[in-house]
């Protein structure tokens, strides 16, 4: 199969392409700058920019929409909206027939934080046009490059003592990136899943502050001291990241406000499409780790 790629050079993609190639598909990677992307051998560059209301696609088969506008800061939510749209005309034109979309976990009737409606319209956006749509709800998706856990194991190396808002409360199921790439391909591969949306997840449902702990525990053997609060509103949540992790302030905010929205799998209807042998939370977070238990600076002693 012909596939498309978009968002090959992110977090997701990087991991997506290569097994795509090991499955005997024929891989075209869609980014606007070819020149800074090393693609794995066997691999098409097509150069594009999903915001540009011109925008051709190749033809193939089936393409796979992983890309979001977060890093550019604010206004994201349109930023994305006009992508989805452009995004979808273009793959109509070029008589692309499966969309499979990455997308977030969260009920739409419980208030859904700035990105997880923006991640929910692009759904909708990308299931209006000619190409039928695979949609894959997720929520963190851990392992080595993804910004969400990028905080995480920051937050976890840095400080001994968090005070941190309600949020550290809510319920969680975060996946590993290996376990998202095998529902990623199962879908494409099983034609009965077009026009199906589904949730998927890891086998543990964990608060944030028991991802916080377990993170902590791989780097520095004892967990930090947590205090939720009342009182930090999402903006200065984002800034006290903003102060003890690497993500941009622009990225942590929206990530930040949705971290009060529940993300629990309630629908497994995937399972009758494929069931990966799906890899434990503590499990994957070693894995993401790799050398930095080693290598992460200890928190300073309170």
């Amino acid at each position: 199969m012909r596939v498309l790629v978009t968002g090959a050079t992110g977090f997701v993609g990087s991991h997506l392409v290569p097994a795509l190639l090991e499955r005997g598909h024929d891989v075209v990677a869609l980014t606007r700058d070819p020149e800074s992307y090393d693609p794995p051998a066997g691999v098409d560059v097509v150069e594009g920019d999903l915001l540009d209301p011109d925008l051709t696609l190749p033809a193939a088969d089936a393409a796979y929409y992983l890309v979001h506008s977060m890093q550019a800061g604010e206004n994201f939510e349109e930023r994305d909206r006009r992508a989805a749209r452009n995004f979808v005309k273009a793959a109509g034109t070029a008589g692309i027939d499966r969309i499979v979309y990455l997308g977030g976990l969260g009920t739409e009737d419980e208030d859904l934080s700035e990105h997880l409606r923006s991640r929910r319209e692009v759904e909708h956006l990308l299931g209006e046009g000619a190409p039928r749509l695979t949609a894959l709800r997720a929520a963190i998706v851990i392992g080595a490059g993804s910004a969400s856990f990028q905080i995480i194991r920051q937050l976890a190396a840095r400080l001994p003592v968090m005070v941190t808002p309600s949020w550290v409360r809510t319920e969680c199921q975060p996946i590993y990136i290996d376990d998202v790439v095998a529902y990623l391909v199962a879908v494409l591969e099983d034609p009965e899943t077009a026009g199906r949306i589904y949730e998927i997840g890891g086998p543990d449902v964990l608060t944030y502050q028991e991802i916080l702990t377990t993170t902590a525990r791989f780097l520095h053997g004892r967990p930090p001291l947590i205090v939720p609060v009342p009182v930090l509103s999402p903006g200065l949540s984002a800034r006290w990241l903003g102060l003890v992790t690497d993500v941009p302030v622009s990225v942590a905010k929206p990530l930040v406000d949705g971290l009060r929205n529940r993300v629990v799998v309630t629908d497994h209807s995937i399972d009758d499409v494929v069931r990966p042998e799906l890899t434990p939370f503590a499990v994957a977070v070693e894995r993401a780790l790799g050398e930095r238990a080693r290598l992460e600076p200890r928190p300073v002693e309170a």
